[in-house]
């Protein structure tokens, strides 16, 4: 029994943001009905890296646990009607249509908070309900872009480096999962519901509290190194260094205690105040030239010795069998009825008493179409009736 227990949650998101949000949900025990279409929702049938599975591809199966697929055709008569009976009884209703269509689908806040005035209403979009950018598409990258992270790091005049994850998905679907979280608690407190609405936009940019206010605040430029160091409101040497035979990381030592561990003599008399950010280009050079001297666990014992911050640079292959991530056990392992033996992240916050865990994988699509209906007070003769109109998938398409 999660935490959330008793909660129910209709996800109407497709991609990543939504549907990672209505996740974590599940994961803390909510009953997560995902409502997509009767062909299955957009993810089914995009493969990220290729993999595309046996029925379920990794893209979905990674973002959908825990939840019930329910397989209606929205823009069916018969669709809606389902829908309407099912938000009667729902707690969170979550979607990430493009503004304007929620509204055209008669499943908008205001028609749906009329049916039921204790419903959290989840509204997720790429840039705001309205606005000059209203229209555009909200994808990662382009708002990585955006944001002005891209360039806090890398060298001056080369082109910026995308973040290694989908990082405003990411960021968008804890936003969206905390305010669902804030919102039920006001409800317990209240008894009504009430609209949230999460934009990529924002999400990304205030993330970057502590660097914008620097900027804004501090009235500190956003200008890069001639080197690539790897965030310009930290002072050298921050960043990533090749040694004998890999990488490793180095954050802002002093520079004293960096010298005489990597044997640069000029550290030696510099300030840390001063030269780490005046001279930030030519201490980047000299600790590059001089880690090409050894292993990186040659290095790394060494600076950690002395205090020095300082890391691996993992592959996921490494990340996977990191003996901190075993012993957090950051990973869970389950069976999947069709995709056999599965392992993936698991659960970021433990509870001690109301653990998550793996109650389901990701389900086919309108696996649970029945089931859900049936617990909705459908006949059998209804939902088959249903079922031939096209209103719904029962099962696998």
């Amino acid at each position: 029994m999660g935490i959330l227990s008793g909660y129910r949650v209709l996800d109407c998101s497709i991609a990543m943001a939504g549907p990672f949000a209505a996740q974590r949900l599940g994961d803390l025990g909510a009953d997560v009905v995902k409502v997509e279409p009767v062909t299955g929702e957009w993810q089914r049938h995009v493969a990220a890296g290729g993999a595309e599975g046996k029925k379920i591809n990794v893209s979905f199966l990674s973002l959908n646990r825990n939840k019930r697929s329910l397989a209606i055709d929205l823009k069916s008569p018969g669709g809606r009607e389902v829908l309407i009976d099912l938000v009667k009884n729902a707690d969170v209703f979550l979607q990430n249509y493009r503004p304007g269509v929620a509204k055209r689908l008669g499943v908008d806040y205001e028609t749906l908070s009329a049916i039921n005035p204790r419903l959290v209403y989840v509204s997720i979009s790429g840039y705001g309900e309205d606005g000059p950018y209203v229209d555009r598409p909200g994808q990662d990258l382009v708002l990585q872009g955006m944001s002005g992270a891209m360039l806090s790091a890398g060298r001056e005049g080369e082109p910026p480096t995308a973040a290694g994850q989908y990082l405003v998905d990411a960021v968008t679907a804890y936003n969206a999962f905390e305010g669902a979280l804030a919102a039920l608690l006001h409800r317990e407190r209240t008894g009504e519901g009430q609209l949230v609405q999460v934009n990529m936009l924002d999400a990304i940019t205030t993330i970057q509290m502590q660097e914008l206010s620097v900027f804004t605040v501090g009235g500190k430029p956003q200008i890069r190194s001639g080197e690539p160091h790897a965030h310009v409101y930290i002072r050298a040497p921050y960043g990533a260094f090749a040694t004998s035979d890999g990488f490793i990381i180095i954050a802002f030592p002093k520079l004293k205690t960096l010298g005489e561990v990597i044997g640069e003599e000029s550290f030696l008399t510099m300030v840390d105040d001063v030269d780490t950010w005046t001279r930030r280009d030519e201490i980047f050079a000299k600790t590059r030239e001089k880690l090409k001297t050894r292993t990186s666990e040659e290095w790394l014992a060494l600076l950690r010795a002395a205090d020095i911050w300082c890391g691996p640079v993992y592959g996921y292959a490494d990340l996977v069998e990191d003996e901190q991530i075993k012993h957090n056990g950051t990973f869970v392992e389950y069976d999947h009825p069709t995709e056999g033996r599965v392992k993936t992240p698991g659960f970021p916050i433990k509870f001690s008493k109301t653990p998550s865990v793996v109650d389901r994988g990701a389900p086919l699509t309108g696996e649970h179409t029945r089931e859900v209906l049936e617990e909705a007070g459908y006949d059998a003769g209804k939902i088959e009736a249903l079922a031939k109109s096209g209103a719904i998938a029962l099962g696998a398409s």
